[in-house]
């Protein structure tokens, strides 16, 4: 049950159906709000799609009354909240209705929840109507915990996304791109996937990279996504004479980033600047990803994210206010092309090990199994 659902967008609707694909098709059915070119949409998959008239499922009598229906007349048993907030008041009802097994998700919405004196309350409700809450990362428990109740926080386990390592290799297109950009092929390259969003912290990016052409000349700054911030990027970047080391591709659809990614010799995020909304970050995929493409990171001071690499192993941790020590990374790896190798792989082996979403499928299926 759920709101974050195809055709709806956004991470957590991403996120959601590809848990619903970890499960066999026989054993799952969905009842998600409707949304424009939802019947399209279900039409492609391998299990029931319940819409419901309602273009945003908030814990009503109707929606109750609607998701009992659906839970008796398919013969469910358990119940997976695709958030946790708020259609985990529900569960009270679904558990009358014979639900055996309740687990809710939480995002980042319910960090929101957990500070807001009000909605605090009703997530502790939550809490201890279903049998378990989910987490991304230790950065997201750390808020929700304290407004549970002693068991349901004792309860909580991490459900977090994972990586296909078949999809995001290294050899994946990676000269092509370069060939695209007219980047040549011993060119270092730091890169960067993000959508070029206020805040987002590539502008600071931009600002390190005079110091890194001092030390490597021919490096380039190649920032993958589309968003509102891209004309001031460019702007920076001619103010500060690094407009030709550059390279800003514009929106990149999900499906396409790996060939970017191989294009990379290191990775760097930059972390969210004051003016963005405050809060724990939530999982890092996308550097999940980069590792997986044999990538060595250096991340700009972030809570969920820094909780996807290994500080020292696989990447490095700096200040999110930091410009110089995130240059001075920077520089040590494209300097030093065989430790970003060793790391690059210390990276891969690392997702393979415990990060795959064949890994976040047995979870989810042990979660709900109780």
């Amino acid at each position: 049950m759920t709101n974050d659902f195809p055709t709806g967008h956004g991470s957590a609707a991403a996120f959601i159906r590809t848990l619903t694909g970890l499960l066999p098709p026989e054993q799952v059915v969905v009842y998600t709000a409707s949304m424009p070119g939802d019947a399209a949409y279900d039409a492609t998959v391998g299990f029931p799609v319940l819409r419901d008239p309602a273009r945003n499922l908030l814990p009503t009598a109707k929606v109750a009354a609607g998701i009992v229906d659906a839970f008796q007349a398919y013969g469910c048993d358990r119940v997976l909240f695709g958030a946790a907030a708020p259609l985990g008041l529900l569960a009270p009802a679904l558990r009358q209705a014979g639900a055996r097994r309740l687990v809710g998700i939480t995002h980042t919405r319910e960090v929101w929840w957990a500070r807001l004196p009000v909605a605090r309350q009703a997530l502790r409700r939550i809490g201890d109507s279903v049998d378990v809450l989910t987490y991304l990362g230790d950065a997201t428990r750390s808020v929700v915990a304290p407004a549970l109740s002693p068991a349901a926080a004792g309860e909580m386990a991490r459900l977090a996304p994972g990586v296909d390592p078949d999809v995001f290799r290294p050899g994946h297109g990676g000269p092509d791109v370069r060939r695209r950009y007219g980047i040549g092929p011993r060119d270092p390259v730091v890169v960067c996937v993000a959508a070029l969003a206020r805040g987002m912290g590539q502008d600071r990016l931009v600002r390190t990279l005079p110091r890194v052409l001092d030390a490597v000349p021919d490096a380039r700054l190649m920032l993958v996504g589309g968003g509102t911030q891209g004309r001031g990027l460019a702007e920076l970047a001619r103010s500060l004479g690094v407009a030709d080391r550059v390279v800003l591709t514009g929106a990149v659809p999900r499906s396409a980033a790996p060939p970017y990614l191989d294009a990379g010799n290191v990775f760097v995020w930059p972390g969210r600047t004051r003016i963005a909304p405050p809060g724990p970050e939530p999982v890092g995929t996308v550097l999940l990803e980069a590792q997986s493409c044999r990538l060595p990171v250096v991340v700009a001071g972030s809570s969920g994210s820094a909780e996807t690499i290994l500080v020292g192993e696989t990447g490095y941790l700096v200040a999110r206010h930091d410009p110089v020590a995130v240059a001075d990374r920077l520089i040590e790896l494209l300097r030093d092309p065989h430790r970003a190798a060793g790391m690059g792989r210390s990276g891969r082996a690392w997702i393979e090990r415990s990060w795959t979403w064949d890994q976040v499928g047995a979870r989810l299926t042990a979660l709900l199994a109780g």
